[in-house]
């Protein structure tokens, strides 16, 4: 959590060189972040449809983004 408060205290900054890498910074932590939980919500059941209202955006975006990587089930033990 600590690199988010960084990069959004950078975000601020009078420096336009270091706000707008700040900036790409965050949306690349933002772009992993997203493509880790979808992929948790994946392996979990949830349809396109329940990730797409959690997110607040269409099916279609969603699955577009996220489909084709494939997706990892929890192993269930005996």
């Amino acid at each position: 959590m600590t690199q988010a408060v960084d990069l959004a205290a950078a975000a601020s900054s009078t420096d336009p060189k270091v706000g707008l890498r700040a900036v790409l910074a965050l949306r690349r932590l933002l772009e992993s972040l997203e493509t880790v939980q979808v992929d948790n919500a994946r392996a979990q059941g949830w349809s396109w449809q329940d990730i797409a209202a959690a997110l607040e955006v269409s099916r279609q975006a969603v699955h577009k983004k996220h489909a084709g990587r494939p997706v990892v089930r929890p192993s269930q033990e005996a």
